[in-house]
């Protein structure tokens, strides 16, 4: 998230009633600095290629998330944001979401990459310290579950305080949460560069308890660092994406600990090093990762390429200009399964070898007076990669080679403000933060 980008605004009073509108409402940044606005170039129509906006949501304006329920016959798309969450359905006419119900917390932050349990139809909101005028230094953070049994009427169940807020996700079968994000607090180690991971028993979803003592410490060649999000493959390996790279442990099962060299069992409060470490400075230079996918289990087929084990991963980077900003990486995981990731120093560090990169910098359908071209979240289908990369637009990849990822489809409004896309069904739908969500289908 671009969160520096944010400015702070006074303290609002939280409301969770359920109401048919609400307004977005701004956040703080990541230092608490005042809002930069992106250039833009006067009258730029935007740009579009080999893609078709099917429909659009613009009372979802303040998305910043987007995910899916599944009710046997019905369809159920919830959208998170500044305004807290919103339920759309999707049944009749996908291309045209109806919002149903609501809960209105405005002025909340993040809720980056909100996450769902299908099974119970809950919905995870994570609140940032920086959400309701707070700030990292002071703020509180911490989970919202939200039942969504019925669609029309969305009820949070619980709030529970946690030391980390930025991002939670899932893990072992959505029996627990993993919290991570962001910068440090007043009150937190003065040698971390970042929050790491809490982790919250949700088997009891109104009775949520937090372990006191954080995981995935020393990240970042020996440094606890800022753990920024949580992806889990389908063979159910939670995969870590933070400052220092991309590291992935199993959370259940019994397995061998490459660190210790002893076979144990794996929990969420204990989890087994499985592979991943750090990404090479050449492939992103500010090692700051975003969000990661790794192709695994029934998603085995996605992107993965002549049998090699690939993490692909996002480097979110702000620079002047667009040529120092953060690119898609994609990475073999080779050489990583002996704990080596986990033994990296300053003085011998251990980093992944680099496949491929991608960034938006001078590709065609580019804005060349924005400097708002950082890589955000993106999502695989086959061999065809869509990414969000902020005021330039949503972008599809054809990543059957991951040494040469070669973009096939592009949308980016004038007013663009993309921050994650999702395939679902025969669309990608985009949550932009300015526009609210944008239907797509790829016509290439």
């Amino acid at each position: 998230m671009r969160t520096w980008l944010r400015s702070c605004f006074a303290a609002v009073t939280v409301s969770a009633t359920l109401v048919a509108t609400g307004l977005p409402a701004a956040a703080c940044g990541e230092d608490d600095k005042p809002a930069v606005p992106a250039a833009r170039t006067l009258g730029d129509p935007g740009a579009i290629k080999n893609v078709k906006a099917v429909g659009s949501v613009p009372d979802a304006a303040g998305a910043i998330s987007i995910n899916f329920l599944d009710y046997g016959r019905r369809d159920v798309m919830v959208v998170s944001g500044e305004f807290g969450l919103k339920v759309y359905d999707l049944t009749k006419n996908p291309a045209a979401p109806k919002l149903v119900g609501q809960v209105s917390l405005p002025g909340l932050w993040e809720t980056e990459d909100t996450e769902v349990d299908q099974n119970r139809k809950l919905v995870f909101l994570s609140r940032d310290p920086r959400a309701f005028g707070g700030t990292t230094h002071t703020g509180e953070s911490g989970i919202y579950v939200v039942d969504v049994s019925k669609p029309e009427a969305p009820a949070i169940l619980s709030y529970t305080k946690v030391p980390a807020g930025h991002t939670t996700s899932c893990v072992d079968g959505c029996r627990y949460l993993w919290t991570g994000g962001p910068a440090k607090a007043d009150d937190q180690p003065a040698d971390w560069g970042g929050r790491p991971i809490w982790v919250t028993d949700i088997r009891d979803p109104r009775h949520p308890k937090v372990n006191p003592q954080p995981i995935e410490l020393a990240r970042n060649d020996g440094k606890t660092d800022y753990v920024h999000d949580v992806q889990v493959d389908d063979d159910g390996v939670a995969w870590v994406s933070g400052r220092g790279g991309v590291r992935g442990y199993w959370t259940n099962g019994v397995h061998r600990d490459p660190v210790t060299n002893k076979v144990r069992r794996a929990t969420a409060h204990e989890p087994v090093p499985y592979a991943g470490g750090g990404i090479a400075e050449t492939a992103a230079p500010s090692r700051f990762m975003h969000n990661s996918f790794h192709p695994a289990g029934h998603r085995i087929g996605d992107g993965a390429w002549r049998g090699q084990d690939l993490i692909y991963a996002t480097e979110e980077n702000f620079v002047d200009g667009c040529a120092g900003d953060g690119v898609l990486t994609i990475s073999s995981l080779k050489g990583s399964y002996h704990g080596e990731g986990w033994r990296s120093t300053p003085e011998q560090p251990f980093r992944l070898q680099s496949v491929g990169t991608w960034g938006v910098n001078g590709q065609e359908g580019s804005d060349p007076a924005s400097d708002d071209c950082s890589a955000h979240y993106f999502d695989v289908r086959g061999k065809v990669l869509v990414q969000s990369f902020y005021a330039q637009g949503t972008r599809f990849l054809d990543v059957s080679d991951p040494t040469n990822p070669r973009q096939i489809a592009y949308y980016r409004p004038a007013d663009a403000s993309a921050w994650a896309p999702y395939w679902h069904g025969k669309y990608v739908y985009v949550a932009d933060n300015a526009r609210g969500v944008d239907v797509l289908r790829l016509t290439a």
